[in-house]
C-alpha cells in the first residue's frame, strides 16, 4: 500500500495550536482524497482540525483512512458552511475508516453510498452540544452498501440515528456505544444483519429494525439482535417533525416495525420505561401509505431469552402513541415489557384467523417479561396480556459475507 501522511512534519512543527489553520487543512485533506491512488493508506495525525466543508472520496478502491486514535484525531465541522456531511464516500470498493473522531457536522457525520466492503473501526461521531433537532441526522450512515462492518464505534447526539445502516446487505454492527441519539442503532430496509455486543443507552429508542415505504430497497429482514445491553433509553425525542423516528416514544428499548425474519435474544433490556420491546405495523405511525409495493406488517419475529427490567412508572413517551397508552390502554404503571399491535395481514392467516407458522410472532423464555397484544386493529377493544399463543420458535438464519479485512 502507498502511505500518504496528510500533514507533513514541517507543518506540524509550525502549528502548535490545538486547532490547525482551517483553510490549509481543508485543502490538504481534500487534495489527498482526490489524488489518492487505489491501494493508498491516508494517515491523519493527532490533533483537532477545524473544517468548513464536506470532504469527499469518489470511485476509489482499497483505501484506508486512518487517524491516530478515537479522540486523538478530531475533525470538527462546527460552523460548516459548505455541504452537509463531514466525510462522504461513494461508488467505491474496500474502504476502511478507523481511529478518528468527527464532530458537529451540519448533516450526517460520515455517509457512504454504493460502497462494497465498507468498514468503520474505532470511529466516533458526535455533536458536542446538548442534543437538539438542529444536530445532523445520522452519525455513521452507510446506505445502499454491501458488506458493512461497524466495529467498536461510538455515536452521540444524532437527531435521527447514531449508527444507521439503510438499504444495504450483509451487515455487522458490534462492540459499539450509542448514546443521546433519537435512535441509537437502526437497521432499515436492509437484509442479513447481525447487531451484537453493543451498548445502547440514554437514547429515545435503543435499537430499531424498520422497513419503511418509498425507498429503493423495498424489503429488509433476516436480522439478528443479540448480546446487547439496551438500557435507560428514556431520552426525550428531539427529532425534527415529519421524520419517522420523531414518532418513537421516549423509553423504547427495541422497536421492530413492519419487517420480517427478526430474532431478538440474549439481550439485557433494562429500564426502558415505555416499551422494552415493541412489534408494530406501519399503521401505528398513522402515516399514509402510497407505495404499492410496500408491506406494512411485521412477521416471523422471534423474541426469546432476553432479560427485562423496568421502573414501576407510567408510559413515558409523548405524542399520539403516549396518548394512546394513557387514554385507551390505561396500563398505568403496569406497562408490558413486550407489546405487539396485533394488526394482522389476512393473507397470512389460517382458518382459525391466526398467522400460519411461517409468519408467526414467537415470544418465549424471556426473564421477567410481561406481554400485551394491543388489538390496535380493533380500536384496542380486546387487549390481551396472555402470551400463550405466541409460545413458539422461529429462528432466523443470516448469510453474511463481510470479509475479514479490517484495515489493520
Amino acid at each position: 500500500m502507498r502511505i500518504i501522511p496528510i500533514l507533513t512534519l514541517g507543518m506540524l512543527a509550525i502549528c502548535h495550536q490545538p486547532i490547525y489553520a482551517q483553510q490549509d487543512i481543508q485543502k490538504q485533506l481534500q487534495r489527498q482524497l482526490i489524488m489518492a491512488e487505489d491501494g493508498s493508506v491516508i494517515e491523519l495525525p493527532a490533533g483537532s482540525f477545524q473544517l468548513s466543508s464536506t470532504l469527499s472520496l469518489e470511485g476509489k478502491k482499497n483505501i484506508l483512512i486512518k487517524g491516530a486514535g478515537m479522540d486523538k484525531t478530531i475533525l470538527n465541522f462546527k460552523g460548516q458552511s459548505e455541504g452537509a456531511e463531514g466525510l462522504r464516500i461513494s461508488n467505491a470498493q474496500n474502504i476502511t475508516i478507523r481511529d478518528l473522531t468527527v464532530q458537529n457536522t451540519k448533516g450526517d457525520g460520515i455517509k457512504t453510498m454504493n460502497v462494497t466492503n465498507i468498514a468503520f473501526k474505532q470511529v466516533k461521531v458526535e455533536w458536542t452540544g446538548p442534543p437538539a433537532k438542529e444536530n445532523g441526522s445520522y452519525g455513521l450512515y452507510p446506505v445502499q452498501c454491501q458488506q458493512v462492518l461497524i466495529d467498536s464505534c461510538t455515536a452521540i447526539g444524532a437527531s435521527d440515528a447514531g449508527l444507521y445502516v439503510g438499504q444495504s446487505k450483509d451487515i455487522i454492527v458490534r462492540n459499539c456505544v450509542a448514546k443521546n441519539n433519537v435512535a441509537g442503532i437502526e437497521i432499515e430496509n436492509s437484509l442479513h444483519a447481525e447487531v451484537y455486543q453493543n451498548e445502547a443507552l440514554e437514547n429515545t429508542g435503543g435499537i430499531l429494525v424498520f422497513d419503511l415505504p418509498d425507498l429503493v430497497q423495498k424489503k429488509g429482514g433476516y436480522v439478528k439482535v443479540y448480546n446487547n445491553n439496551i438500557h435507560h433509553n428514556n431520552f426525550p425525542n428531539f427529532a425534527p417533525k415529519g421524520n419517522t423516528v420523531a414518532k418513537v416514544p421516549a423509553g423504547t428499548g427495541v422497536m421492530i416495525l413492519a419487517t420480517s425474519h427478526v430474532e431478538l435474544y440474549n439481550n439485557k433490556i433494562h429500564y426502558n420505561n415505555s416499551a422494552g420491546t415493541a412489534i408494530i405495523s406501519y399503521f401505528m405511525t398513522e402515516n399514509p401509505i402510497k407505495d404499492s409495493l410496500y408491506n406494512p406488517y411485521p412477521a416471523t419475529v422471534y423474541i426469546h431469552d432476553n432479560d427485562y427490567v423496568r421502573d414501576p412508572v407510567k408510559f413515558q413517551g409523548k405524542g399520539r402513541i403516549g396518548l394512546m397508552f394513557k387514554f385507551k390502554l390505561r396500563f398505568g404503571k403496569n406497562v408490558p415489557h413486550i407489546f405487539y399491535d396485533g394488526i394482522l395481514n389476512k393473507e397470512w392467516t389460517d382458518s382459525s384467523g391466526q398467522y400460519k407458522p411461517e409468519y408467526r410472532i414467537c415470544i418465549g423464555d424471556n426473564k421477567n417479561a410481561s406481554f400485551a397484544n394491543l388489538d390496535a386493529g380493533n380500536n384496542f377493544k380486546n387487549v390481551s396480556r396472555n402470551a400463550a399463543q405466541y409460545n413458539c420458535s422461529n429462528p432466523v438464519t443470516t448469510n453474511i459475507t463481510v470479509p475479514a479485512k479490517s484495515g489493520d
